[in-house]
């Protein structure tokens, strides 16, 4: 669907991405094993959480097996050298099996256990530089990771306590001093930065995924209303005593769909109601839902405006001179009908797990049957919208007709702007 003159407008958002958007092409790869299709955000962040630290630790005890080894401490160098061979291929199992459950599993008790048996290997606390510091990352990881994090800190707080019972007698390894100094730098430093880049890494990645979902969730709510379900407020439900409700409709559209592809048809109500999101967004104006090729819009809540009937009537008039310029890619011109009422109405959120903040009364019926008994390419508003704006707008009164439960009305037609009426309100 094309306008005359000038492209559809496109809508732009501004996104600061996901989480994993952010990283570099091989960490991807790396982070994403596991990961199930139908896993939710948050999810595949923890699982990727959980790959990434035990990378690290992987990768960090290079140093450890190296120095021991060079030290012709075998014993020790093996440990470091185990935890690698079984991280590994326990990273291997989770690519193949995307079994996490066990992954975690493994990952945090390796985590707790080696730690102490590097420390116990080595002669103690003061022998091993502190070593012990590293099984910490386990009941930490467990916070983000498990969810029964509780085993695993009570497990550390148990093996430090038999660690200090056992200490006497246990014999300490020969390290040159230097190294030993050095290692108490390298362990208190490694074991912050896992931490630290750990808790960073998820806590961004919560931010941007929290960040995404309040996005949505203003998509479907008005902000003030939003907080407030955030809040727990339920039942949310108010009274305004005067909403300007617009219900707009395409003119045969039906059998103008039947011409197109369903590709053409989705872009064509995509680009209209993208634009028609725009003026009510620029308006301060609530949309409040489409249906099929119908559009609702309302004015004066959730926050009441004494304009209210003004915005809706400028976004009627511009729905129309902006649908005026479009052609359907088989040529075909788009007509609209147009109905406003003015009048009490209740607003609230309905539904559990698909809420919706929606309009009932009496006032959102007789808008909707504007519409319906309108005429194609017009805007039809009642007595009580035409009060309203008939100092700041020009009408045509219609006969009268029968509006279910409303009895006969005259309708009238909202043709444009009082450019008189304009002229004097700015001199006055």
């Amino acid at each position: 669907m094309t306008a005359s003159g000038a492209p559809p407008v496109a809508i732009a958002t501004r996104s600061r991405g996901s989480w994993l958007e952010r990283l570099p092409s091989w960490a991807k790869s790396l982070v994403t094993l596991g990961a199930l299709p139908d896993d939710p955000e948050e999810e595949r962040l923890r699982k990727a959480s959980l790959v990434l630290t035990a990378s690290m630790i992987t990768a960090l005890a290079v140093v450890w097996v190296v120095t021991y080894t060079m030290l012709g401490l075998y014993v020790p160098a093996a440990i470091p050298f185990g935890y690698q061979i079984i991280s590994v291929a326990s990273i291997v199992l989770l690519a193949r099996t995307g079994r996490f459950e066990f992954f975690r599993t493994s990952q945090l008790t390796l985590m707790l256990l080696l730690p102490v048996l590097l420390q116990w290997s080595l002669g103690g606390f003061l022998a091993s530089s502190g070593v012990m510091l590293w099984a910490l990352v386990s009941p930490l990881g467990a916070l983000v990771f498990s969810p029964r994090p509780l085993p695993l800190f009570s497990g550390y707080l148990a093996l430090t306590v038999i660690s200090g019972v056992v200490e006497p007698f246990l014999t300490p390894a020969a390290i040159p001093e230097w190294v030993n100094v050095a290692f108490f730098v390298l362990n208190i430093g490694g074991v912050s930065t896992v931490v630290y880049f750990l808790l960073r890494y998820f806590m961004r990645g919560l931010a941007l995924e929290r960040q995404k979902s309040e996005t949505l969730l203003l998509n479907v709510l008005p902000a003030s209303i939003a907080r407030r379900l955030k809040g727990g407020e339920r039942p949310l439900a108010d009274r305004f005593e005067e909403a300007a409700v617009l219900f707009a409709d395409m003119v045969d559209f039906t059998p103008m769909s039947e011409h197109l592809t369903p590709e053409e048809v989705v872009e064509m109500l995509d680009g209209l109601f993208s634009e028609f999101d725009v003026i009510a967004e620029r308006r301060q104006l609530e949309k409040i839902k489409t249906v099929g090729d119908a559009y609702m819009v309302v004015g004066g809540l959730p926050e009441p405006r004494p304009d209210a009937a003004e915005a809706v009537a400028e976004m009627a008039l511009e729905m129309q001179d902006m649908v005026a310029g479009y052609r359907t890619s088989s040529g075909e011109t788009l007509r609209l009908r147009i109905g406003i009422d003015i009048g009490p109405v209740v607003a609230g959120v309905i539904g559990r797990r698909k809420f919706t903040y929606d309009l009932w009364g009496d006032t959102v019926n007789t808008a909707s049957r504007m519409e319906s008994h309108g005429i194609p390419g017009q805007i039809q508003v009642t007595p009580n919208a035409y009060e309203r704006l008939r100092h700041h707008y020009r009408f045509q009164a219609r006969e009268p007709m029968e509006v279910k439960g409303k009895g006969r009305i005259v309708p009238y037609l909202l043709l444009r702007r009082d450019q008189d009426a304009s002229t004097q309100r700015e001199e006055t």
